[in-house]
This record gives C-alpha cells, structure tokens and sequence, in this order.
C-alpha cells in the first residue's frame, strides 16, 4: 500500500480553487490557446489512456501552451512558463490533468523532476500550514521503472465542513522532458485507482517521444 503519513498543523486559509485543484474537480474548459503538435513535440494521453470510469467515457481539451489556470496544488509554483498542458474529464466527478516541460537540459530535467518529487512528498504538510479546517493525508506508491522513471503520490483532504476528496500525481521524466500526471474525485484512498492510475502513467512517459 506504501508508507502513510497524515500530518495535522494549523495556518492559514487556501482558496476553494487549491483544494479542488487537489481533488480533480476543477472546471474543464477547453483552453484558448492550442499548442500546434509535431513530429519533435511530446505528445499527450489520449482519453482511452486514463483510468477507466464505470459510468462515463473521457473527454479531453486541446494540448495547450503555458501553465494552467489554477495552477496545480502542490506541484503548480514550480511550474515555468514553457509548461505544456491537457485537461481531461468525465460526466461525473472525475477529471485529470498532464502537465509536460522539455527542459534545457538533461540535467535540468532530472533537478526539476527531483523538486516535484519534493513538492509532492511534502504536499500533505503544506495544505495544512495553509488551511486550519483541512486535514491532509498522503500515501507514497513507489517507483515506476518506465524510461528515467515515474514516481507516484496519493494526496486525500478532508474539510471541516464535510467534504472528501483523493487525488493521484505522478511525475515521470524522459531524457530532458518531465511530465505529471494528476487524476482525482470525490472520495477516500479506497476510491484511488491506484493499478490504473500506475498504467496512465507508464503510458504517458512512453508517449512523451
């Protein structure tokens, strides 16, 4: 199951977007701005690639240049201004998100990928240094052996004023491209597709190029 680890500190509060950008709720508009793919450019999940939804089919937005709007809990800050992304959704309360960036650098790629990671890792803590009414819990699911490798989280709030939601990340890195993946809905860890989630992640690092 990996290690678990729920940390409970007080600060102050974040806004509604953070939250639901952790639990996969966020609004799936398709973005203004599509990037034009190549022959040289990372390619994207496809919606047949995420994890399947017993109730509903998945639908995708364009491939968009720059960051999204929200930014990503977590991950979001470390994000430059060359990030690549796609949103995903269902009919339901499930969405997704892949966020790409190709880097100067092999080396470059390999610090960046190591700062999500860190980001990620530290993820539950900072939720609630940020938001006294949130408690945060996080569950750490191993090292994918695809390409440079993928590592993937699992991140569950609850709220004081009843709500629950999980949310899944993965950051996997293909020579000097980093890619994450986010997956998340209404519910507890019994509702993360872990196995599926682990799948979309392969697929997405092996997609990259």
């Amino acid at each position: 199951m990996g290690e678990t680890m729920q940390i409970r500190t007080r600060g102050i509060r974040t806004t509604v977007a953070a939250l639901a950008a952790v639990a996969g709720v966020a609004a799936a508009a398709v973005p203004a701005a599509a990037a034009t793919p190549d022959s040289d450019t990372p390619r994207f999940l496809e919606p047949a690639d995420l994890p399947p939804h017993p109730s509903s089919p998945w639908y995708a937005g364009a491939v968009t240049a720059g960051q999204p709007d929200p930014l990503p809990t977590c991950v979001g800050d470390a994000l430059p201004s060359t990030t690549t992304h796609r949103e995903y959704w269902t009919e339901y309360d499930t969405n997704a998100q892949q966020l790409t960036v190709e880097g100067r650098s092999e080396q470059w790629a390999k610090d960046f990928a190591a700062l999500l990671r860190k980001d990620l890792a530290g993820c539950a803590k900072k939720l609630m240094q940020q938001d006294p009414d949130i408690t945060a819990t996080q569950k750490y699911y191993g090292r994918l052996n695809v390409e440079e490798g993928a590592d993937v989280y699992g991140i569950h709030t609850a709220s004081a004023w009843g709500s629950s939601d999980i949310g899944l990340f993965s950051v996997g890195r293909d020579g000097a491209t980093v890619t994450v993946v986010r997956w998340g809905r209404m519910g507890t860890f019994q509702h993360a597709q872990v196995a599926d989630f682990k799948a979309t992640t392969v697929t997405a690092v092996n997609k990259l190029y």
